[in-house]
């Protein structure tokens, strides 16, 4: 096609357009006209010129790409004019050809994927979009418009940012920095004059939002290789993707750039190296600058050419591409400068891109969903390196520096924001993370049970700790251990802590053992602000008359007096639909103000969370500002409270909410119960809990994720770490890890529990039960000599005696027994000491497989880690492997005795159940009031499968005897009590207490 050149009889426009005579109407052209904010001429090879004033038009550019198809078009489009001479060429270049075609077909194509792949990421997510965020300096509408109509084609929302053209780089910064912290805004881009590109700017960006790659981090990946873990700047690509598309063989081809500086300059001279050509870089006041244009066949403009610097040092046939930040904002024009002569073409970048920012958007969410499915963590684990013997625990603790805790949260996959760092070891982690995950496969979910324990206990937590240390630190498997968090009360007392032991612990120990992040410190606080409201509401109500009650109730503040919302929902529940403060009757006011607690029906007490015998009985009431109206009272210990079950059964803080409304606290002198949202304090138990709510982040001694949350007792609760924890881990292990907790005491009550009382609240499904044996255990129930704690051990447990061993293994069988109720497939661990024999070792794993356990397996891990518990980790992932047959053992809508007949019967092996007469009666009127659909959770000894401690084995041909009931409304299940003393403030061990603090240097 001939070359035209703009003469002076034709008006000066800004751009002008050639094209063959073969177009004969104007409708072939005017698909053009949106696409430029300026006004251009038409210029045909046929005798006859056409002008447009496009002045009123204020479409973007972006147009070319969404409705320009050049496959179809007869046009050999040929833009040039007056930018160019602005760029400092003369008019006389107006006539070098430059086509549009390839740009624009990669950048249609580019934006045409893009939305495709977002397509398909929102069909597994349709409530994800992403979210680009532009920081603009100054007036630039031009390429605002080109970004907003880019992104809404692809189907990207777009905010911008602007800013006054002088802004700071403080300002700047601050705006970056905020953006960082915004989960809502997945890609941040910077468009600020050249100057304000500092590096304090620059890598204030986070390199996983940074789409225009200008980070170090960002650079430093391309270098090193990584492109497809970075972004890369759209520019750099944008020139690399033009040469190609216009058919110039790069390899081999000297490339020069001039004036480019930092991060662009930097990613086109590695694009180009890797493209095979040999590049030179160079400034525009470099004196040898002519003859490195001369010999250049490729020159990229990385700034503007400066008017002494003549356009005839290119070489004819040299391709000349810019790329300078004013060019591409739109400031210096629309086209690009051109190529001299007739080699090949040159093109707009700016366009392309913008493109290529989408695509490095879309690819980035790409990444952050395959990132979402499973993936095996990268996780860096520490050493270990065991000792014989094996020291104590607090100097194996001690030995060992745990991770930063905020580089764990990261290698398994926790955002910045998704935790709450508490000093160098702690974090919690927010449950935003369950929305963000809520797409994502669960892991396997394994649970670690026991035989009936003798009082020092038989290493549950020890075996969970190892067992996850095996999966992950030794066979790379992901993998999360849920653990309760341990009260005080044992922590100072006979039991000591419960953070493992050996060489399979939760480091630290102390911050384990001590407050941890003050979890408990908020139950008892909450437990306790509901105790004095009771007690309050009671002495009001007996001190004022109806109308004065309900004024203070229903104040009136800055003279407006309404109903607040838990106000509201009583007056519901009493069946008053009204919303006016003034309009009730003075019966409805009487209703509405008095609760009438009967004192002698309360059953929430006040905890604390430690050792305390003299608090177990205490009087209240007896200052002279209380009236006289004086009661009997208790101290239990904090993890009694039904706060603590609250929080480990909620899975949401709404749930939460309205799990301590439903608290039941007393009931009415009409046989009515009392909850705490009548006594209106639900909201402030809320707050009190809102950070509690959250799970901790630990590790262990080899460095893998522990969560510690919630720790409800396992007698008078149902004795499990949260259900927030666990399904947090799920997620996070992804469809093939495991997350692997911990069910306190023997199967008989801990498993029981899980299964029927933690399993129907959170509805997940267990995949495997390990079982933790000891010869120690076995033994006992053998027939051997009683076990107490503090007292060294008799000989018949530190010898071989296989005949022990062999009649003890009858409350293994039976404990197998009770988890193949449930149709889950049991592998036993059998935790090693060193008094014990192989011959022992091996009869307890046969006797197992014999009794149906899916394996038996010898542990190792105190004393030397995960490595000692490989075995088991391997047995428990192949019973994993099987479909889950998992089934509750009642019921629900049981009456209530015969739920309780159930589990004693099946799982106890009692011939029936006995209620007292107050039992009864309890059951009677949680029935009445609709309680009777709620789990059983029994409230007995840990020490026997009956409720007799000192009757070990399997016991038979026993009643066992139900005490009294109670209820848990707001955890959501009844509980009766077999024995008594099962909440009471238990005396401390002074030489327990002794040595934690020694070994904690107070």
């Amino acid at each position: 096609m001939p070359c035209y050149r703009a003469s002076s009889s034709r008006p000066c426009a800004d751009i002008l357009f050639c094209f063959p005579s073969s177009l004969h109407s104007e409708n072939e052209f005017t698909f053009l006209l949106p696409l430029f904010p300026r006004r251009f001429m038409m210029w045909p090879m046929t005798p006859r010129t056409l002008q447009f004033t496009l002045s009123s038009l204020r479409t973007s550019r972006l147009g070319l790409f969404r409705s320009l198809d050049f496959k179809q078009c007869t046009a050999e489009l040929i833009l040039r004019g007056c930018y160019q001479a602005e760029l400092g060429y003369p008019r006389q270049m107006c006539s070098t050809p430059s086509l549009l075609t390839p740009g624009c077909d990669v950048g249609r194509d580019i934006i045409q994927n893009s939305k495709e792949v977002l397509s398909l990421l929102q069909g597994k997510n349709p409530a994800f979009k992403p979210v680009l965020a532009i920081i603009q300096a100054g007036d630039d509408n031009l390429m605002q418009e080109v970004n907003q109509n880019l992104a809404e084609e692809a189907g990207l929302n777009i905010t911008h940012i602007c800013l006054p053209a002088d802004s700071s780089e403080d300002e700047i910064i601050d705006e970056i920095l905020k953006i960082n912290e915004d989960t809502r805004i997945h890609g941040l881009a910077l468009q600020i004059s050249e100057t304000s590109f500092s590096n304090k700017i620059l890598n204030a960006l986070k390199p996983e939002k940074d789409v225009d790659g200008v980070t170090d981090v960002n650079l430093g990946k391309l270098v090193r290789g990584d492109a497809h873990e970075c972004f890369v700047s759209p520019v750099a690509r944008a020139v690399i993707e033009l040469l190609e598309k216009s058919g110039v063989n790069l390899d081999g081809k000297k490339i020069l750039v001039i004036g480019a500086h930092g991060s662009l300059e930097a990613t086109l001279q590695c694009l180009f190296q890797r493209k095979g050509s040999m590049t030179m870089s160079s400034q525009w006041k470099t004196p040898q600058l002519q003859s490195k244009l001369h010999e250049a066949d490729i020159v990229i403009l990385g700034s503007p050419k400066p008017e002494e610097i003549p356009l005839s040092w290119i070489q004819p046939g040299t391709t000349v591409l810019n790329c300078s930040h004013d060019f591409l904002s739109g400031k210096l024009g629309c086209s690009s400068p051109g190529v001299h002569g007739t080699g090949p073409i040159a093109e707009d970048v700016s366009l392309l891109a913008a493109a290529l920012r989408i695509q490095n958007m879309v690819s980035s969410r790409r990444r952050w969903f395959r990132e979402q499915q499973y993936r095996r963590w990268r996780l860096h684990c520490l050493k270990l390196q065991p000792l014989s013997p094996v020291p104590s625990d607090i100097e194996i603790s001690r030995a060992q520096t745990p991770k930063a805790v905020d580089i764990l949260a990261k290698e398994i996959g926790l955002l910045a924001d998704e935790i709450e760092i508490y000093g160098k070891s702690k974090a919690k982690v927010r449950l935003s993370l369950l929305e963000r995950l809520k797409d994502q496969a669960d892991g396997k979910y394994v649970l670690v049970a026991g035989i009936t324990p003798t009082p020092l206990g038989e290493g549950k937590s020890t075996v969970t700790i190892g067992l996850v240390q095996a999966l992950t630190a030794h066979l790379n498997v992901n993998s999360f251990a849920c653990l309760r968090q341990p009260s005080q009360g044992p922590t100072f007392g006979v039991k000591g802590g419960a953070a493992g032991g050996g060489y399979a612990q939760v480091i630290p120990m102390e911050e384990f053992n001590l407050h941890l992040t003050g979890d408990i410190h908020a139950i008892t606080a909450a437990n306790n602000l509901l105790a004095a409201a009771i007690d309050t509401r009671i002495l009001h109500e007996n001190t004022q008359t109806d109308k004065a009650l309900y004024n203070r109730l229903v104040a009136s503040v800055n003279g407006v007096r309404e109903f607040s919302k838990i106000q509201l929902a009583r007056l519901k529940k009493l069946g008053i639909n009204k919303t006016d403060p003034s309009a009730l009757t003075e019966e409805e006011m009487r209703k509405f103000a008095r609760l009438d607690i009967d004192p002698s029906t309360i059953t929430w007490q006040r905890v604390m969370d430690t050792n305390d015998r003299f608090l177990r009985k205490i009087t209240i009431g007896q200052g002279n500002t209380e009236k006289g109206f004086s009661r009997q009272a208790q101290f239990d210990i904090a993890v009694a409270s039904e706060v603590m079950a609250v929080l480990a059964l909620t899975d949401s803080l709404t749930d939460m909410k309205e799990r301590l409304g439903r608290m039941v606290v007393a009931s009415d002198r009409n046989g009515q119960p009392v909850t705490t949202g009548d006594l209106g304090v639900t909201g402030a138990l809320t707050v009190l809990m809102k950070d509690a709510i959250k799970p901790n982040l630990m590790q262990t001694l080899e460095g893998t994720p522990v969560f510690v949350h919630a720790g409800p007792f396992a007698n008078i609760a149902h004795g499990n770490s949260s259900v927030l924890a666990d399904k947090i881990a799920l997620k996070l292990v992804g469809e093939e890890g495991y997350v692997v907790t911990e069910a306190g005491f023997g199967a008989d009550i801990g498993m029981e529990k899980f299964f029927n009382i933690k399993c129907r609240a959170s509805g997940l499904v267990p995949s495997v039960v390990v079982l933790v044996a000891t010869v120690r255990a076995l033994k006992m129930h053998g027939g051997g000599p009683s076990v107490t704690a503090g007292v060294p051990l008799k000989k018949e447990y530190t010898e071989e005696n296989l005949q022990l061993v062999a009649d003890g293994c009858c409350n293994l069988e039976k404990q197998i027994q009770i988890a193949q109720l449930f149709g889950v497939p049991v592998v036993v661990a059998l935790n090693v000491f060193r008094t014990d024999t192989r011959a022992e070792i091996d009869l307890v794993c046969e006797l197992a497989k014999r009794a149906g356990a899916f394996n038996a397996v010898p542990c190792y891990h105190w004393s030397i880690g995960g490595k000692g518990s490989v075995d088991l980790a391997q047995a428990v992932r192949e019973a994993a492997s099987k479909k889950s047959r998992f089934q509750f053992l009642y019921d629900v809508q049981l009456p209530i005795v015969e739920k309780i007949r159930t589990i004693a019967q099946a799982v106890y092996g009692a011939e029936d159940i006995e209620l007292s007469p107050e039992a009864q009666s309890k059951i009677d009127r949680y029935t009445e009031q609709g309680f009777g659909n709620l789990p059983i959770c029994m409230a007995k000894t840990h020490l026997s499968l009956s409720h007799q401690p000192d009757k070990k084995g399997v016991p038979k041909d026993f009643v066992l005897p139900i005490s009294d009931v109670r209820a848990s409304i707001g955890a959501g299940f009844i509980y009766p009590l077999v024995g008594t003393g099962l909440m009471k403030l238990a005396h401390s061990s002074s030489t327990s207490i002794s040595s934690l603090l020694v070994s904690c240097h107070i």
